[in-house]
């Protein structure tokens, strides 16, 4: 492929070896590099049964096939393994400028086996990749590990750095690995994999050239998205406080409509993720009280949580490579006493830390945040686990003499910092609530209130107000993802412009939304092998928001790889690689059929108040059909023989490195 560099490392820190190995050009034809190139090697070299934090399970970081061409929004990696959380596949995505840097060493991947007897780095240059004594960097929080190993190892060029902080060290299951400060690849405990393998970071300082077919034209379709964002501006008489009443515009609306994603664009580059708190509070996209509670149930928090606020103390904007869009930013957080900057919080961490703990002390959240982002731990998973802890406390499952004194009501903001704390040092209850919510309650009880999918805490959109997320939230082979698809976004994607098999879409009733159907299958089919392209390719969420029209990877993809692939054959790329997905946790003993939403989450009992107030899913038989689709079992969710033959998996998977 004329945009990856055909190569890998493969590096044992048993052995202390390293290799550059070529992978066959039919693979990245296959699934792309990202997730898909990641997927191919994680399975074949990761036998059945090993164990997540043992020296069997492989530690990928896979940068996409369009890193580097001059594509916009193309800048994510994506660390694989098998996952410590649920058993099965794992992966996390972040931006940064950490994925160029993997191309620039003259590899698509670097691929981490075994167990270090010490604390250990990898460093990677134009020339060698050695593996070494970490001791001076271990123990140190991910932000500041991060800026001592750029200070020692800045030479010709600023190095990239990947990371872990106390969570990963400790190996709490729901800890990720940071980069850029404290931005993190989050999901599925990716850290604990790189803490158990006492690798402490991965160093990058290569300058090598990336590849590319055809550059000038991947730099004419930039051009003409660039022109399209950079004229995309708000009024500046627009404040936070109308999201708030457009949340409540679309939760009385009685239908979902196809919207053009270029809206999202001005009110990304004023707020940031931070803009859509206030709209999912009102709208039901936001889980408040643990997913049991609504809007009445969480008064104040629009106000507490307008955008304006937290855009007040922002000092700079912030992009990831190339991106034209910056959503991000950094906050001066210096009157909050322990650090004077913070990455801007996305909406996951605001909602988890806010209204799903009837939390309305903002400063409260972007000190959590600083903490989170430093020990590299998941805020999803952290704050949906210590909603549960709340919610055990209020019904009595939990006591203080259980919980070290704390009094752990809804909205005590300063005792809901401290129990951070202990969850980051492993320390008194801290110690079983580092390992996620499924843990906790296996062990102190209360499973009633926990909710996890297989293991994994759902994300911050709300099952029970789009019938299609709580399909991925379960059939997804890292479940509780909430970035795969929802029916909103089915319709700003515009999938349909390239495929000719994705439904059309215009408007969709919600009431009927909640019917299963062979169309909203399709829809939910079309979403994930979307993802996929996109993931394999290394793209941006917002991206694909921006719809096919304006932001499309086949285009992309035909001019950085000299390709004249159609779409259909692209969204074929992406079902193979979530096929290939599933076939991993089918190896590794998963038997899908036992995921499910939980009650709570599927509305059983619905909710008293709010938009979803009365809502309750047909989830169960919406998968099955899910899995129809995707050519599986509707029995079990396994892919089916003629699938598998279909995609070619047997005669790629027989193909190896050189």
């Amino acid at each position: 492929m004329k945009s990856c560099c055909g190569r890998i490392l493969e590096v044992d820190l048993e052995t202390g070896q390293t290799r550059s190995l070529k992978v066959p050009d039919e693979v990245y034809e296959a699934v792309l590099s990202g997730k898909g190139l990641g997927v191919w090697y994680l399975y074949r070299h990761i036998p059945a049964g090993a164990d997540p934090l043992g020296p069997d399970n492989v530690l990928g970081f896979v940068s996409g096939a369009l890193t580097g061409t001059g594509a916009l929004m193309c800048g994510r990696w994506m660390a694989v393994a098998k996952s410590p959380l649920t058993g099965g596949w794992g992966d996390a995505n972040c931006g940064g400028i950490f994925s160029p840097a993997i191309k620039q060493c003259g590899y698509d991947a670097i691929f981490i086996r075994g167990i270090s007897e010490k604390p250990v780095f990898l460093y990677v240059d134009n020339t060698k990749a050695e593996i070494r004594d970490a001791s001076a960097y271990w123990g140190l929080d991910a932000t500041e590990a991060e800026s001592r190993l750029i200070a020692d190892h800045w030479v010709k060029k600023k190095p990239a750095v990947a990371v872990i902080g106390e969570a990963g060290e400790k190996c709490s299951l729901i800890s990720g690995i940071c980069n850029d400060g404290g931005r993190i690849a989050a999901r599925s405990g990716l850290g604990a994999v790189m803490g158990s393998k006492r690798l402490k970071a991965v160093v990058l300082a290569g300058s090598k050239p990336m590849p590319c077919a055809d550059r000038e034209a991947v730099n004419a379709i930039s051009k003409e998205l660039g022109r399209k964002l950079k004229k995309a501006s708000l009024p500046g008489i627009i404040r936070g406080g109308v999201l708030g009443f457009g949340g409540t515009m679309l939760g009385k609306l009685p239908i979902t409509v196809a919207m053009d994603g270029m809206m999202t664009v001005p009110i990304l580059k004023k707020w940031g993720t931070p803009m859509n708190t206030t709209m999912a509070i009102n709208s039901g996209d936001g889980p408040i009280k643990n997913w049991g509670g609504g809007p009445a149930d969480a008064p104040g928090s629009v106000r507490a949580f307008n955008p304006d606020r937290v855009i007040h103390c922002e000092t700079k904007k912030y992009h990831c490579y190339a991106c034209g869009l910056g959503c991000g930013g950094v906050l001066d957080i210096s009157n909050l006493g322990e650090h004077k900057h913070t990455h801007k919080p996305e909406y996951e961490t605001l909602q988890a830390f806010g209204p799903l703990l009837l939390n309305n002390d903002l400063d409260s959240v972007l000190i959590i945040n600083e903490m989170l982002n430093r020990a590299g731990m998941d805020s999803i998973s952290a704050g949906n686990t210590v909603a549960w802890a709340i919610e055990c406390y209020e019904q009595g499952i939990l006591h203080k003499d259980q919980t070290d004194g704390l009094d752990l009501r809804w909205g005590n903001a300063p005792d809901i910092v401290a129990l951070v704390r202990k969850m980051i040092a492993r320390e008194g209850i801290g110690d079983v609530l580092a390992d996620g919510v499924q843990r906790a309650s296996d062990r102190l009880g209360g499973s009633q209130h926990a909710m996890h999918i297989g293991g994994q805490e759902p994300g911050m959109h709300d099952s029970r107000n789009d019938p299609q997320l709580a399909v991925h939230y379960v059939a997804e082979p890292a479940p509780g993802k909430h970035t795969i698809g929802m029916t909103m976004s089915y319709g700003t994607y515009a999938i349909a412009d390239i495929c000719s098999w994705a439904p059309p879409f215009t408007t969709v009733k919600k009431e009927e939304d909640i019917i299963p159907s062979q169309d909203c299958a399709m829809r939910s089919v079309a979403n994930a092998c979307y993802a996929m392209l996109v993931d394999g390719a290394g793209g941006c969420y917002y991206g694909m928001m921006f719809g096919t029209h304006a932001w499309n990877p086949c285009k992309y993809l035909n001019a950085a790889a000299a390709w004249e692939k159609s779409g259909d054959e692209y969204m074929e790329i992406g079902k193979r690689i979530q096929t290939l997905r599933q076939m991993f946790n089918i190896k590794q003993g998963i038997d899908p059929a036992s995921w499910k939403l939980p009650d709570r989450m599927a509305g059983n009992p619905p909710l008293s108040n709010g938009p979803l107030k009365g809502v309750t899913l047909q989830n169960e038989e919406m998968v099955r059909l899910h899995w129809q689709g995707f050519g599986c079992s509707t029995a079990n969710g396994a892919p089916t023989q003629e699938t598998i033959l279909a995609l070619g998996i047997d005669s790629l998977l027989n193909r190896s490195e050189e």
